[in-house]
């Protein structure tokens, strides 16, 4: 079996979750795993994982927007633990001789495995917008070139690229697959309901949003991501539990969120609408709230306002219709959307592959290839 390194971004939470059913699976098929992560991928794997913590990159934002200077002032302020921490990571790679690194968009590893010549994998849904052709506005050119930019910048060139997309396209090269969305075993194992309250969702400050809320005092809202547990009229906050969240998310109305492709899967396969407020200055969750707007299943919003949420309350009957729809045809269509199977098949068999050639490497078998997943969005 494989040394495996597995970089884990910290940023958000869709990271930590796919990485968790990754890990286990490689751990499941006997390959020896060091995780190393930061921030809340840490304190999350740490316990059920062999786990080295670095620093990693966090993006600020305020309102909903991305601070610019804020996230260069807050690593700076991060930069000499960056560095020791990733001296000791040297170190790690020098005891353990990994055999392939797989980053989950976790820079650090990437780059290491890149000088040291050791096979790397990239397994994340960032690659999509790198290396899957997809269309957007002509609003939005811009941001997606300066994104495959920033991606390119942050991981070099992977020998494989398992990319993860909500829509379905065709890779821009041969060591890039397209794959379904990985939805996480514990939401897969709930029973949806719809109770009388809605899930918010936001990972930092969005003080319009909460603004808004307030005028509905007639609806009741479980607050997460405000690190809090106390009563604020009809706002409930509630200190993030990864239980207690998913168990709200099967039960609630519908969520109220940014546009998050982790969040946005579940909520598509728990049936739940869904009101995205796309990060300004994140293009990616841009193109997921474009996806959520054209498959019916929820609403694209550029502000949070009083109007804004009417619009959304007053459409649920809708949206839920469409989502049955969309996971019906779905269904009919034989698609394995949510489990994650065809691309931990993928993955076992390039482990194999790798295993039996004569000198390190990372490819697709030419003689069979690996097809993508392919489930183009219903309409």
């Amino acid at each position: 079996m494989s040394r495996i390194v597995y970089g884990v971004s910290g940023e958000g939470s869709g990271h930590t979750s796919r990485a968790r059913e990754m890990v286990r699976h490689l751990l499941d098929k006997d390959h020896d795993v060091r995780v190393v992560a930061y921030d809340r991928s840490y304190a999350s794997l740490k316990d059920e994982f062999h786990c080295f913590e670095i620093e990693g990159l966090h993006i600020v934002s305020r309102d909903n927007r991305v601070s610019a200077l804020g996230t260069v002032a807050h690593n700076l302020r991060r930069a000499r633990k960056a560095i020791a921490r990733n001296r000791l990571l040297r170190e790690l790679f020098d005891e353990f001789q990994p055999e392939l690194v797989i980053t989950d968009f976790e820079p650090a590893t990437a780059w290491l495995a890149r000088w040291r010549h050791i096979p790397l994998l990239s397994l994340d849904n960032q690659h999509r917008l790198r290396y899957m052709k997809f269309r957007v506005p002509a609003s939005l050119l811009l941001d997606k070139w300066l994104t495959r930019l920033i991606i390119a910048l942050m991981i070099p060139r992977p020998d494989i690229a398992l990319a993860t997309s909500l829509e379905q396209g065709p890779g821009t090269n041969r060591r890039t697959r397209i794959f379904p969305p990985i939805v996480r075993q514990q939401v897969l194992d709930l029973q949806s309901a719809h109770e009388d309250f809605h899930v918010v969702y936001v990972t930092s400050a969005f003080d319009s949003l909460i603004s808004a809320l307030k005028a509905f005092d007639d609806r009741r809202f479980h607050v997460y991501g405000h690190h809090a547990e106390r009563e604020d009229g009809n706002l409930h906050y509630r200190a993030f539990s990864g239980d207690a969240f998913v168990q709200d998310l099967a039960r609630c109305r519908s969520v109220i969120a940014t546009a998050g492709f982790t969040l946005m899967s579940e909520c598509l396969y728990l049936h739940k609408p869904l009101l995205a407020l796309p990060m300004t200055g994140q293009f990616e969750q841009q193109v997921n709230a474009l996806f959520l707007e054209r498959s019916g299943c929820g609403m694209n919003a550029r502000r949070a306002s009083v109007e804004v949420l009417q619009e959304f309350f007053t459409q649920h009957d809708q949206f839920r219709a469409a989502l049955q729809a969309y996971n019906t045809a779905l269904q009919a269509r034989g698609c394995e959307r949510y489990g994650g199977a065809a691309i931990k098949q993928t993955l076992d068999e390039l482990l194999s592959d790798l295993a039996c050639r004569p000198s390190p490497g990372l490819s697709f078998p030419p003689s069979t290839g690996v097809a993508n997943e392919r489930c183009d969005t219903p309409r």
